[in-house]
């Protein structure tokens, strides 16, 4: 029969395990909330907008910390992306063998309406995205890719036209600077928690992640916004006052 002490220590055990398992819970949930519309009507109505907006409907709910570092931009100006994040971690590393065979079998697993979300660690030397992948995400059916670091095969990737979102360009391949790690798990870029399945959102002011189980009401408050600054607009065209377009419910 077992000693109190045993049981203490028992209990103890336990209760550290129990609070681990809160914390991997926590740190480690991925949303599997279905949609109230299909994710590529939702993805399209969220193309229509801007992240200015959409920022602000996140700020509503408390959430000031849903936007990318400011470095991490589209390759043209227009581009503009939504979809289902498809994480990607990476590291800096020497090592090379693996690499490939670990990279195809994270390529086979891209999804329809998503877009890529590329967790570099920080990385200052590789690309970790050129011409083969972004063909490789459009025959995949991909709608974007937001790399937290550097791309090349710039023209190549421009040619095809498809959203791609960047920190740096370099001529230096990722074999032997850095090496794929994890992927569709949490990431952590800047101050943002990225998890697979959360709505990405990118233009020309940046990238913002948007909870999966908010999505759909981000949406249809950031549409009613947006209809109302399309009002302020016309007010302010046809020459109302500064308490005219206030007293309608406007703004500035």
């Amino acid at each position: 029969m077992p000693s109190l002490q045993d049981m203490k220590k028992g209990t103890a055990k336990e209760a550290g395990l129990m609070e681990l398992d809160r914390l991997i819970a926590s740190r480690q949930h991925i949303p599997n909330n279905e949609l109230p519309i299909p994710v590529k009507e939702l993805c399209e109505r969220y193309e229509k907008l801007y992240t200015g907006c959409i920022s602000d409907v996140l700020r509503e709910l408390c959430l000031l910390d849903q936007s990318l570092p400011s470095h991490i931009m589209p390759l043209r100006d227009e581009m503009v992306v939504c979809g289902e994040a498809f994480t990607v971690k990476s590291a800096p590393n020497v090592m090379i063998e693996g690499e490939m065979t670990f990279r195809a079998q994270m390529l086979d697993e891209l999804k329809p309406e998503g877009v890529v979300v590329w967790d570099t660690s920080e990385d200052a030397e590789g690309s970790l995205w050129g011409g083969v992948m972004t063909a490789t995400a459009i025959a995949r059916k991909l709608r974007g890719a937001v790399i937290a670091g550097g791309i090349r095969d710039t023209k190549q990737i421009l040619e095809q036209d498809f959203p791609v979102f960047y920190k740096y360009r370099t001529s230096s391949g990722s074999l032997g600077r850095c090496m794929i790690t994890h992927y569709q798990v949490p990431v952590k870029i800047g101050k943002v928690t990225v998890r697979p399945g959360d709505i990405i959102f990118g233009d020309i002011d940046g990238v913002l992640c948007v909870p999966r189980e908010i999505a759909y009401d981000v949406l249809l408050r950031a549409e009613g916004i947006e209809r109302n600054e399309n009002d302020i607009f016309t007010w302010v065209r046809q020459g109302d006052s500064i308490d005219e377009i206030l007293n309608k419910g406007g703004y500035f």
